[in-house]
C-alpha cells in the first residue's frame, strides 16, 4: 500500500469463511457445530466433575479446570462470528468489535499456553518430589499462579488494540478468517506497521515461545527423573501420568506455530491452507482436550461413570 496521509478507519471489516467453498458453507457448518458442541459439553463436564468430586481437588485438576475455562472462552469468542457466517452469511463485523474479539482470542491463547506450562511444572514436582508436592503446590499457590497467568496475558496484550487503532486503513477490508487476528488486521493497514510487527513478535516470543521452551525443559527433567527410577513399572506409571498433558501440548502448539509461520512468512501459501490451520488452532484443542483427559485420566473417567450411574439410578 502507498502511504495515505489522511487518517482513516473502516467502519467494519468483512470476514471470510473457507475460500472457494462459499456455496458449501451450510454443509461445512455441520462438523463445526459438532466440534463446538463437543467443546462446550466436554469442558463443562470436566468442570462439573472436578467441582463435585472431592478426591479431584488437587493441583493437577485445578490446572485442568483453568484449561477447561480457557477453552470455553476460546469457543465462545469464535462461535458467534463463525456460525453466523456459515449459517446466515453475516460477514460484517464492526471495527471496535473486531479489535475486542481479537484481544480476547489472543489473551485466551496466551493463557492456555501458560496453563500448559503450569501443568508441566505440576507433573515435574509430582514425579521428582512426590512427598513435597502437596506442600509446594498448595491451594493458595495454585490461585496465585492462576492470577499471575491471567494478568500476564492481559497486560502484555493491552497495547495491541491501541497500536491497531492508530493505523490508517484504506482499500481492502476483507479479513482472512471468520474471526479477528492481530496480524490479519495489521496487514490491511496502508501505514507503517513496523511497530506492530516488532511488538507482536517480541510478545509472542517472550510469552508463548518461553512457555514452550520451559515445557520442553520440564519434560527433559521429568525423563531424567523417570530413568533413575528403580523398576520399569514405576517408570511407565510415572510417564503415564504425563500422556494427557503431552497430547494437549502437541494439539495446542503445533497448529499455533504453523499459523504464526504462515502469517509471517507464508505469503505464497494458498488461502485455504491458512484458513484450515487457523480453524485447527482455535477449534480443535478446545474440542479434543476434554476427550483426551476423559480417556487417559482414570480419575476423571471413574468420576464421570459414577455421575452417570447416579443419574440413571
Amino acid at each position: 500500500w502507498g502511504f495515505n496521509s489522511s487518517f482513516h478507519q473502516p467502519a467494519a471489516f468483512l470476514m471470510l469463511g473457507i475460500p472457494g467453498l462459499e456455496a458449501l458453507h451450510p454443509w461445512i457448518s455441520i462438523p463445526f457445530c459438532a466440534l463446538y458442541l463437543t467443546a462446550l459439553l466436554g469442558n463443562c463436564m470436566i468442570l462439573f466433575i472436578i467441582k463435585k468430586t472431592q478426591s479431584l481437588h488437587e493441583p493437577m485438576y485445578y490446572f485442568l479446570s483453568m484449561l477447561a475455562v480457557t477453552d470455553l472462552g476460546l469457543v465462545l469468542c469464535t462461535l458467534p462470528t463463525t456460525l453466523g457466517l456459515f449459517w446466515f452469511n453475516l460477514r460484517r463485523i464492526g471495527f471496535d468489535a473486531c479489535l475486542t474479539q481479537m484481544y480476547f482470542i489472543h489473551i485466551l491463547s496466551f493463557i492456555e499456553s501458560s496453563v500448559l506450562l503450569a501443568m508441566a511444572f505440576d507433573r515435574f514436582i509430582a514425579i521428582s518430589r512426590p512427598l513435597r508436592h502437596p506442600s509446594i503446590l498448595t491451594k493458595a499457590t495454585v490461585t496465585k499462579i492462576g492470577l499471575a497467568i491471567v494478568l500476564r496475558g492481559m497486560v502484555s496484550l493491552l497495547p495491541i488494540p491501541f497500536l491497531l487503532k492508530r493505523l490508517t486503513y484504506c482499500g481492502k477490508t476483507e479479513l482472512s478468517h471468520s474471526f479477528c487476528f492481530h496480524s490479519d488486521i495489521m496487514n490491511l493497514a496502508c501505514a507503517d506497521i513496523k511497530v506492530n510487527v516488532f511488538y507482536g513478535m517480541i510478545i509472542l516470543l517472550s510469552t508463548v515461545g518461553m512457555d514452550f521452551i520451559f515445557i520442553v525443559l520440564s519434560y527433559i527433567l521429568i525423563i531424567k527423573t523417570v530413568v533413575s527410577l528403580a523398576t520399569k513399572e514405576e517408570c511407565l506409571k510415572a510417564l503415564n501420568t504425563c500422556v494427557s498433558h503431552i497430547c494437549a501440548v502437541l494439539v495446542f502448539f503445533i497448529p499455533m506455530i504453523g499459523l504464526s509461520m504462515i502469517h509471517r512468512f507464508g505469503k505464497n501459501v494458498p488461502p485455504l491452507v491458512n484458513t484450515l490451520v487457523a480453524y485447527t488452532y482455535l477449534i480443535i484443542p478446545p474440542a479434543l482436550n476434554p476427550v483426551i483427559y476423559s480417556i487417559k485420566s482414570s480419575h476423571i473417567r471413574e468420576a464421570l461413570l459414577r455421575a452417570l450411574r447416579r443419574k440413571s439410578g
